[in-house]
């Protein structure tokens, strides 16, 4: 590119550098298209409207914020039937409250998606107007090409040597001045491919809320069935829950009990040869907020002493708001997706999905409250696989974690909990 233009080969190898610049340019304006500019809204009232969406969504955030508070104080409370009751109520409220943000998030991203296709049209202008000059700078070396052979013809044919001294320089300006032009215009073409990547990754969110507000929605539904249960199974008197939570304490810790009997041996099974390297990131943290949201640990944590029998916790707690989206942690095939709920309501794992992973791990993801895919899905790193709920025996909305050895992992039938995933349990902060 800085060199000079003195035959026909270099003459042809900036005709290449224009093709390979203008060929993108082609590309992004077939990405582009329904990325236009609104006829009926001005640059400047896309800009007021985002700002006052971007308002909304503050105040949103804010109300969410103050039901999520609750979630710290939740575990380890005394359970009664007006605090459960309560808790439907909140959840329903919160989930609510949630899909408004998704409605204004999806509108909000509308509007910078046509706000960008402001920005695209700018910049599709100046990249023609600078193509424009190319050209015309190129058909200027295409007349004077015999020229640029031999210096010395130019000079032979000047009438004097102030002549011959100017049409030369005259030749270097222009090779000059179309270096700075394919430079600048490469710079262009990079902005406005940007622009167009910006404007995909705003169009996938788009979808992603709608994904969300579909599920969110049905979340609700389930949240609303379960109060009116709730309210006919005990017929609204304290002494009736009462009497069924002290029978489902009994269940919970039986239950909790088979399962880390049979866990405790499978940790002792675990060869560390067939594991991935105990490195930070192996694993994605399964829902946004990661380690600042973890309201239990691994092993024998307070409250796993306090509150199991067995004093071991199999995995980490995610405390978050049910509908929370749950990804996954690494590529692998969903080997089950199971709902414990389905045979002994509230006493195990509820809702949950294992996914075998790539690397000879297994991920369980339990508690939830909307699986959306099944089993022998292919699932990539990151993507959202249900949501985060309160099913199975959970004193608050969260999400449970745990990481097993593949090779230990298996889904055991029991007799009163359906079947049951099993296996060597490891702790998932080590890959997380």
């Amino acid at each position: 590119m800085k060199g000079k233009i003195s035959s026909k080969k270099h003459f042809a190898a900036y005709l290449t550098v224009v093709f390979m610049i203008s060929g993108p340019f082609v590309f992004a304006q077939n990405l582009s298209q329904g990325t236009t500019t609104p006829a009926s809204m001005s640059r400047d009232d896309l800009a007021s409207q985002i700002q006052e969406k971007a308002k909304q969504l503050e105040s949103i955030d804010k109300q969410l914020q103050s039901t999520r508070a609750t979630l710290k104080s939740v575990k380890g409370e005394k359970a009664t039937l007006q605090k459960e009751l309560n808790n439907l109520t909140s959840n329903i409220n919160q989930l609510n409250l949630s899909l408004k943000s998704d409605e204004i998030n999806i509108q909000k991203l509308f509007l910078e998606v046509e706000s960008l296709g402001y920005d695209l049209e700018d910049i599709g202008n100046s990249i023609q107007d600078k193509k424009n000059a190319i050209e015309k700078i190129l058909l200027e070396f295409q007349k004077n090409e015999h020229k640029n052979n031999n210096l010395l013809l130019i000079f032979l044919r000047s009438s004097s040597l102030a002549d011959g001294v100017l049409e030369t320089q005259t030749l270097n300006n222009l090779q000059s001045q179309l270096v700075v032009d394919v430079g600048s215009l490469r710079s262009i073409q990079d902005e406005y491919s940007q622009k167009i990547q910006i404007a995909s990754s705003k169009k996938n969110s788009i979808e992603s809320h709608k994904r969300d507000s579909e599920n969110k929605k049905l979340i609700v539904q389930d949240q609303q069935e379960e109060r009116t249960t709730l309210l006919k199974q005990t017929k609204n008197k304290e002494s009736v829950f009462a009497q069924q939570v002290t029978q489902l304490e009994k269940l919970q810790q039986q239950i909790a009990n088979e399962i880390e009997a049979l866990d405790s041996v499978l940790r002792t099974k675990i060869d560390p040869a067939t594991l991935p390297p105990l490195i930070s990131g192996v694993l994605l943290m399964p829902i946004e907020g990661g380690k600042n949201v973890i309201s239990q640990g691994y092993g024998r944590t307070d409250f796993a002493q306090s509150t199991y029998k067995s004093k071991w916790h199999n995995g980490i707690d995610f405390g978050i708001p049910i509908g929370t989206p749950v990804m996954a942690a690494e590529d692998g095939v969903a080997a089950a997706v199971g709902n414990n709920d389905l045979y002994c309501p509230k006493a195990a794992y509820g809702r949950f999905i294992a996914i075998k992973n790539n690397n000879n791990l297994v991920t369980l993801y339990a508690h939830m409250s909307r699986q959306i895919v099944q089993v022998g899905q292919q699932v990539k790193r990151g993507e959202v696989i249900g949501y985060s709920g309160k099913t199975g025996w959970a004193t608050g909305p969260h999400l449970h974690f745990t990481v097993f050895a593949a090779p230990t992992f298996y889904m055991r039938p029991t007799k009163n909990c359906g079947p049951m995933p099993q296996g060597g349990d490891i702790n998932p902060m080590g890959y997380l």
